[in-house]
């Protein structure tokens, strides 16, 4: 799947500018729309290291009501969530009727990172795709919404961040030297992120975002948003019609 994204992509400065606010103050609608039918929303992004979900998070949220959304910015499991079904730690984070929560890495840890670094069984990551499965579909069964990107860069497109980030104070600290570890083991990230596209796709199909330009990707990222909840919430009328209803 991987293969088949064209990472030339790109948008001019100006015609991100063009786009970008619409489409925020579309989301923006639409999450009121989803507040008013009690519908739930989960994005959830993975991707490389360095390959700009945090940016692409903070242009997602920018214009929502910061009440009714919320970003777990996923980590190590602590000591008390090792002790439960690694599903356990993101059960308590699904969203209330009223909520919208953004899932910054995900339970896709268990079939990636746990995977490659031997954090988890080969009994365990191959089990898990069926698990994620069914997580997912019992919670869009539900009447959730779930929304799932993978944001893709090159290894140099990769290379390239990582030198700013060590080259630039101020962003030194992002860098670690687990980055590095897990750049050296690329090919092995890569068979494990084409078969966790392969066998998670259904019931929630995943959306491979072309990130080597972060302009194309945020652009991309929130247009997918809009038309997904478009969709699913029927919402028909101009946007800023449904945002004087707030």
């Amino acid at each position: 799947m991987l293969e088949t994204l064209d990472l030339s992509l790109s948008l001019a400065k100006d015609a991100y500018r063009d786009q970008l606010e619409p489409l925020q103050y579309d989301l923006h609608a639409l999450q009121i729309r989803a507040l008013d039918q009690r519908v739930p929303i989960m994005i959830v992004y993975e991707g490389w290291d360095a390959a700009g979900k945090g940016g692409n998070i903070r242009r997602l949220t920018e214009r929502l009501d910061p009440r009714f959304y919320t970003v777990y910015a996923i980590s190590k499991p602590t000591a008390e969530e090792l002790a439960h079904h690694y599903l356990w730690r993101f059960w308590t984070k699904t969203p209330s009727r009223e909520q919208l929560v953004i899932f910054d890495r995900s339970w896709y840890g268990r079939v990636l990172v746990e995977r490659v670094e031997g954090f988890a069984t080969t009994a365990e990551w191959q089990r898990a795709y069926n698990e994620i499965n069914e997580f997912e579909r019992l919670l869009h069964d539900d009447g959730a919404v779930i929304i799932k990107f993978w944001l893709h860069v090159s290894p140099d497109e990769q290379l390239h961040r990582f030198n700013e980030r060590m080259a630039d104070s101020t962003k030194r600290w992002k860098m670690t030297d687990e980055d590095w570890r897990n750049r050296e083991k690329w090919p092995q990230y890569e068979v494990a992120v084409e078969e966790m596209l392969q066998r998670t796709s259904d019931p929630i199909p995943w959306h491979l975002i072309e990130a080597n330009d972060k302009r194309w990707a945020r652009i991309k990222v929130l247009r997918t948003v809009v038309e997904t909840l478009r969709q699913r919430l029927g919402a028909t009328v101009a946007s800023d019609e449904l945002a004087s209803k707030a």
